[in-house]
């Protein structure tokens, strides 16, 4: 599977769903590529810590890609992986477009905040433009960042699930800090010790949503 984490929303979390999506996969036993197509570089950061200080446990290749090399590098490379990860900046640019055109799986989180939903255009648009060029292309959107209590939640997710272009995935993510906690350390959120219960089921489930899709 080609996934592709992006959005029109900086801050929305993509890079720790694609960290902790990409260490699960690691976890059991596949050959992962993860792809850095944003320009903050913030998932090399976290590979580099993670075969720096935790060798020992599960690794995947790492690599920086750019604009239309994206499209490009990773049509040549994906036949020698089990499964590619492209991690892409929350704007419109020609990397996250390039990584669409190939992607089997494109993930749009969503925090469950007005100026995330507000933004439900502007991915219609990137997803109109390249559907012809990838008409097989499936898009899923989910709650990252929940909250754990009130009714922003349900009110996302009503607007998200009436949306014809798009799959809901109810598996949120909440904000806790675990999340933040690991991805800082190098680690997917349930490798964290001491674990936090809830941050692993909830990753556990949506990873388990995304690759049960194959």
């Amino acid at each position: 599977m080609i996934l592709v984490c992006g959005g029109s929303k900086g801050g929305s979390g993509k890079t720790t769903v694609s960290t902790n999506l990409a260490v699960l996969r690691a976890s059991e036993g596949r050959d992962v590529l993860m792809v850095d197509a944003d320009e903050q570089e913030s998932s090399t950061i976290f590979s580099a810590i993670r075969r720096k200080e935790h060798a020992d446990k599960p690794q995947y290749t790492s690599v920086v890609l750019r604009d239309d090399r994206v499209r490009t590098e990773v049509t040549a490379l994906c036949g020698k992986f089990d499964d590619v990860i492209i991690d892409t900046g929350g704007r419109d640019s020609r990397s996250q477009r390039s990584a669409i055109a190939v992607a089997d799986l494109l993930l749009v989180p969503f925090n469950p905040r007005s100026l995330d939903i507000w933004t439900i255009e502007n991915n219609e648009k990137i997803v109109h433009d390249l559907l012809p060029f990838n008409p097989t292309l499936r898009i899923v959107a989910f709650l990252n960042r929940a909250d754990p209590y009130g009714s922003d939640n349900d009110e996302c997710k009503g607007i998200l699930s009436d949306i014809e272009w798009l799959e809901f995935a109810d598996t949120p993510l909440g904000n806790r800090k675990a999340f933040g906690k690991a991805v800082a350390s190098g680690l997917a959120v349930t490798e964290l010790k001491p674990q936090d219960p809830k941050a692993s089921d909830e990753a556990s489930a949506f990873y388990t949503y995304i690759f049960g899709m194959q």
